[in-house]
């Protein structure tokens, strides 16, 4: 038997991040100046978990920096508040398989594994019964077949948790399970870990990536333009360099991103990394995070002046998920809500 001293240290350098990531929250405190003493609740059963180098982009001596705010358990998600559940998204209900969720045409989703890089206070599936719902590798198959009996699915998520969580063998013999159904097409990845923990976009993981001839979509989630630091654009051009396309989807959530400024300045950010704004989520009412709430006219607002700011394909779609639906609802925004601008143009080609 290897030691687990010398396991560690023959590790990916991912691994070895992850393993020393912060797990009590006066530790994060005192990492950030902050006083230990102020933290009055760990808020509950919700565990935290943050890689050091995310917290290093936290600002030092700030109480409301809105990376601390994502990651900081608060007595509130004790509070039980009308309308926030523990599955607001229904993913019980679209169950499938075990660990297989069938809400839309012509895609299925995995839940590859209960694990993340970073444990975010308002996730949707903070309360997910991942004991029993998550297929492990060795019972993929019946997952697999599920799909392979649907001529119609044409694209596979893979989600959790965090599938990159998940060590490059696993994922790629999955890819390589996935890639031999013959009418799927497009492997898509859902994942936070290039951004609070870019060394995962590591040689191994492009290197799978780069060999499965599906086409490949990964689709970040970033919150805030404060966590696209260099090393995680460097990231981004590693996955696009092994032939992923790379889109983005963040949660609007209050006290962390709800200002037009905000928005922009992180569409612009993604942009300059490679990827492309994609969804703007309203915030699924989970137990425990109704402190992060927008108020969907708000949110419209905000869109509008996003929209009123940036050219088109840096504006999100502004969406939320509900029950039953055939895709995501999208919300519009209102151009009443931004003064007109009349400016005369003779000719030319139509701007967006």
């Amino acid at each position: 038997m290897i030691p687990a001293s010398t396991a560690q240290k023959n590790a990916p350098e991912w691994q070895r991040e992850l393993a020393e990531a912060v797990r009590d929250p006066r530790e994060l405190l005192a990492l950030l100046g902050l006083d230990p003493a102020d933290l009055q609740d760990t808020g509950g059963g919700f565990p935290l978990r943050v890689p050091r180098g995310y917290v290093a982009r936290m600002r030092p001596g700030d109480r409301h920096d809105p990376l601390l705010a994502q990651v900081l358990p608060v007595g509130a998600e004790r509070h039980d508040i009308d309308g926030f559940v523990s599955d607001p998204v229904a993913d019980r209900d679209a169950m499938a398989r075990p660990g297989v969720l069938h809400k839309y045409h012509g895609r299925v989703l995995l839940v590859t594994t209960g694990a993340c890089g970073i444990h975010c206070r308002y996730c949707f599936r903070r309360e997910f019964p991942y004991r029993d719902a998550n297929p492990r590798p060795a019972a993929w198959h019946e997952a697999l077949e599920y799909v392979a009996a649907r001529p119609e699915v044409e694209e596979v998520i893979l989600s959790g948790g965090d599938p990159l969580s998940l060590a490059d063998a696993t994922l790629a013999d999955l890819a390589g399970r996935i890639a031999a159904i013959g009418h799927v097409r497009t492997i898509r990845l859902h994942t936070r870990m290039p951004v609070v923990l870019p060394a995962r976009v590591d040689c191994r993981l492009c290197a799978w990536l780069a060999d499965t001839p599906l086409e490949k979509v990964v689709v970040l989630h970033a919150n805030h333009a404060a966590e696209l630091d260099n090393n995680v654009a460097a990231a981004c051009r590693r996955l696009a360099g092994a032939g992923a396309t790379l889109l983005n989807q963040s949660v609007l959530l209050r006290a962390v991103n709800d200002t037009a400024n905000d928005l922009a300045t992180l569409s612009r950010r993604l942009f300059a990394c490679g990827v492309l704004p994609y969804y703007l989520h309203l915030l699924d009412p989970v137990r425990g995070a109704a402190r992060f709430d927008v108020p969907v006219e708000a949110a419209r607002s905000l869109l509008s002046e996003m929209a009123g700011r940036l050219p088109g394909y840096l504006v999100p779609r502004l969406v939320r998920e509900e029950p039953g639906r055939p895709g995501k609802t999208p919300i519009a925004h209102r151009w009443e809500s931004l003064p007109a601008r009349r400016d005369q143009v003779q000719g030319g080609s139509r701007t967006p």
